[in-house]
């Protein structure tokens, strides 16, 4: 098992990347890895994540008071608790807004079409969830029912949180919302989206299944039969043209 200072060398450097890639701006996002049943590592607030030092981070506990740190403890702890309490698998979390993934959010859309197949077999679909006031339980409350079952949700008009089996997993599914959309955007405005068919993707949830170790395995998501975006944008324009 990796010791403290190696996750906090873990936290400097994911906080880093995200800062680097532009998936966060000036003091936004939060990461958190899980030291013990008892305790959680996690990133101060109002501090650039791609500027701290091991020494900033906060060590707190399962209610969320702070047990070590000089540094005031992120404002949205009690979305991490609640992932950590609803998923004892899951050991890192990242909570970002990378660009192209939250115009999704901030639009009211999920991506959940099924338009690469490595996505689906890696994370399986990308939820919305309604809006909460950040660092209020409303957030929580909108979060609750997809965290069993997602390990990439998108919020609405605000970001994305991912979790994973450590740290680094997390950050790697963070990366790869943030691909997926490009990706979703790009076969939006060509005009030619192609989702796979209902069997090619009962076929990858099977394979999503085996990766996962034998865990349950969810009911793969009917796909679309063309472009969800096209069609809802074809659908504001009806209506539009109504009033």
């Amino acid at each position: 098992m990796a010791s403290e200072r190696q996750h906090r060398l873990a936290i400097i450097e994911f906080g880093r990347l995200l800062h680097g890639n532009g998936f966060v701006a000036a003091t936004d996002g939060n990461l958190s890895v899980r030291l013990d049943e008892q305790r959680l590592l996690v990133t101060p607030t109002y501090m650039s994540k791609g500027r701290m030092r091991p020494s900033d981070l906060v060590i707190v506990d399962t209610d969320g008071n702070r047990l070590a740190g000089k540094r005031n403890v992120s404002s949205e702890i009690g979305m991490h608790l609640l992932i950590y309490r609803l998923r004892p698998d899951v050991q890192g979390i990242v909570h970002a807004h990378p660009p192209t993934a939250t115009g999704f959010a901030a639009s009211g859309l999920d991506l959940n079409r099924p338009l690469v197949c490595e996505v689906v077999v890696g994370l399986g679909e990308i939820p919305l969830a309604r809006y909460g006031t950040p660092g209020t339980p409303e957030l929580a409350e909108a979060l609750e029912p997809l965290i069993p079952s997602h390990d990439a949700i998108l919020m609405a008009n605000h970001g994305v949180v991912t979790f994973g089996s450590s740290l680094e997993d997390a950050y790697m599914k963070m990366e790869t919302v943030e691909h997926f959309a490009h990706i979703a955007l790009v076969a939006h405005l060509l005009g030619r989206a192609q989702p796979l068919g209902e069997k090619e993707v009962e076929k990858l949830w099977a394979v999503r299944h085996r990766y996962n170790g034998g865990g349950k395995c969810a009911p793969p998501r009917i796909p679309a039969t063309g472009d969800d975006l096209r069609r809802e944008d074809e659908s504001k324009e009806t209506a539009g043209s109504r009033r």
